[in-house]
């Protein structure tokens, strides 16, 4: 059993390898990119991976290109591809040791940190999540990336100390590393009628465009400080 396990976790990670590198690949010439390293939240859980709101962002930074950083509508200057790293059930630690090799593979110019739902559900040590995010947040800015912090909320499982001091931490780290934040992935997703599966812990297809417009308003003005970074360097 032991031998059997070795062998899929060393096929998942090759496979999750040649993913990576072939988005890469893909990439169109001098286009800058963005990392989503996130959880089952990102990577499309029980849905189709092309309804999923990475792949909808896609679509959205293709039809807002434009190339003036001035400009008055709120486009986005220049060409953005985007890899997605998420992997459902990832957390935070997961993300920690993967980050490196990811930033050395797709030498991302902005990096969406969306982790965390799955260390609170399990009643991981609020203080070691932030210390683990700090680690994280600071490596990928160490590479000269520009970090998207997304938080999350979670029930009040383990009380609500322990769900308001989860929430708190994305605020806390947003003002410590000054990063932008998106305060809550889920927003106005949670409580709709035919937004959440069965589970009531995954968003079904239907809801993948607000979890979008929940995270573009935060990216794009990201995204337009990075491309007026680079015009006026």
């Amino acid at each position: 059993m032991k031998v059997v396990r070795q062998w899929q976790f060393c096929f998942i990670t090759l496979l999750f390898s040649v993913s990576l590198a072939t988005a890469a690949q893909a990439s169109p010439a001098g286009s800058k990119k963005i990392l989503v390293l996130g959880d089952s939240l990102s990577s499309g859980y029980g849905i189709e991976l092309s309804q999923g709101w990475v792949q909808k962002l896609k679509d959205r930074l293709a039809e807002n290109q434009c190339e003036d950083s001035e400009a008055p509508d709120g486009c986005v200057p220049g060409q953005w591809s985007v890899i997605n790293a998420s992997i459902s059930g990832e957390t935070i630690g997961g993300g920690l040791r993967r980050l490196p090799r990811l930033l050395e593979r797709s030498a991302p110019d902005v990096v969406i940190v969306e982790l965390g739902g799955n260390d609170g559900l399990r009643g991981y040590p609020v203080q070691r999540m932030r210390q683990e995010l700090t680690k994280l947040i600071e490596m990928a800015q160490n590479s000269d990336a520009h970090v998207l912090l997304v938080g999350m909320m979670i029930p009040p499982n383990y009380g609500p100390a322990y769900s308001e001091a989860f929430a708190a931490q994305y605020t806390d780290l947003s003002e410590s590393l000054e990063v932008p934040l998106v305060p809550f992935l889920l927003d106005k997703v949670v409580f709709t009628e035919g937004y959440m599966q069965e589970d009531r812990i995954h968003p079904t297809a239907k809801a993948q465009t607000q979890i979008l417009d929940n995270v573009w308003p935060e990216l794009r003005d990201l995204l337009r400080e990075v491309s007026g970074q680079e015009s006026s360097s």
